[in-house]
């Protein structure tokens, strides 16, 4: 199984080298830097208030640095003390919704920024770098992630497809720009107290068995009837075209390691060549071949830290079958190629 991302990533770290991006981010709302408003400022909103129950909410269960796995299935809290340094892995479908700092995250060559005033929806399996970008001792990272799957959204888009596409039927031009698997959405005040009651529901372990399905379905509602429910939406209808993509995803991830005919993978998502290209990088802003490169340099990664095998075992294990081919595309992602990478890793932990 590939690692998966969000904020505390189950991935490796990488020195950052700059690069042309576009940032993709949300305009900010009027919540202060942190939960708790200053004591002599003006008057938390009602927004800043709930907040601040969350982060409250939040540190009890999540009381030193790491994820932490609750008792709510898909839910995990997650904090950190320090930014720490940008990160490689495969994103999994989830909401995160941050309650205190600030993270980046990259896809390809673009970049989403989110904080306190915004979260992040990802509703592909998507190869991503992400940074937690605002942290401290005193005011930690905290996020709120929810794990959902595609036959999830497959069976909201089919009950909640008319309020999806009643959300922004005003701008449907802007809905159409982009067209990715993932977003950045303004917090409201449904979706947030929605996430809060959710959370709570921590301090009441009886109640989790009856309440967490309905207010977890409650959350994914506020989503698909959001500014951006199209997205989901068309991710889950079957006649769709990000559907078939989902689909075509869905086969990259399992074979990762064969060789990639663009034939194939086309007609097993029911599309041709040139509209699988298209649809695929509209979606993940990559190509196919990509895409699969991206999947299979960062379980090379995976699989020499985590399983301490040599650059070639890794190389092959991933389906390489040229070792320097394998080194060239592995410095062009990480910065440095994986024989002076794993110098390094042995190094520090000698």
């Amino acid at each position: 199984m590939l690692a998966h991302a969000c904020p505390i990533l189950r991935g490796t770290r990488t020195p950052y080298r700059p690069r042309r991006l576009r940032l993709r981010t949300m305009p900010a709302l009027t919540l202060p830097d942190s939960p708790t408003a200053a004591a002599d400022g003006p008057a938390p909103t009602p927004l800043a208030r709930a907040t601040a129950e969350l982060a409250g909410a939040v540190q009890r269960v999540a009381r030193h640095d790491g994820e932490h796995a609750t008792a709510v299935a898909g839910l995990k809290l997650l904090r950190l003390s320090a930014p720490c340094a940008p990160v490689h892995a495969v994103h999994q479908p989830a909401l995160c919704l941050i309650v205190q700092g600030a993270k980046q995250l990259m896809l390809a060559d673009e970049l989403y920024a989110y904080d306190a005033s915004s979260y992040l929806v990802v509703a592909q399996d998507l190869p991503v770098m992400a940074q937690v970008v605002r942290a401290s001792g005193q005011q930690p990272y905290l996020c709120v992630r929810l794990d959902f799957t595609a036959a999830e959204l497959a069976r909201c888009a089919l009950e909640w497809s008319a309020a999806a596409a009643g959300a922004g039927a005003a701008d449907r031009a802007a809905q159409e720009e982009g067209g990715r698997g993932l977003f950045v959405g303004a917090v409201d005040a449904a979706l947030l107290d929605a996430v809060l009651r959710l959370v709570r529901l921590l301090e009441t372990p009886r109640d989790i068995a009856a309440l967490a399905p309905l207010v977890t379905r409650e959350i994914l509602y506020r989503l698909f009837a959001g500014p951006q429910g199209w997205r989901l939406a068309a991710m889950g209808h079957g006649a769709s075209q990000a559907s078939r993509i989902a689909h075509a995803i869905a086969l990259l991830r399992e074979r990762y390691a064969d060789p990639l005919r663009i034939d194939d993978l086309a007609r097993a998502a029911h599309m041709s060549g040139s509209s699988l290209h298209h649809h695929f990088k509209a979606v993940t802003a990559m190509s196919p071949l990509q895409y699969q490169k991206r999947l299979r340099l960062v379980e090379a990664r995976r699989l020499m830290v985590g399983e301490r095998l040599d650059a070639a075992t890794a190389a092959y294990r991933v389906g390489y079958q040229s070792p320097s081919q394998f080194s060239r595309e592995y410095a062009r992602l990480f910065g440095a190629p994986p024989s002076r990478e794993l110098r390094a890793w042995r190094e520090r932990q000698a």
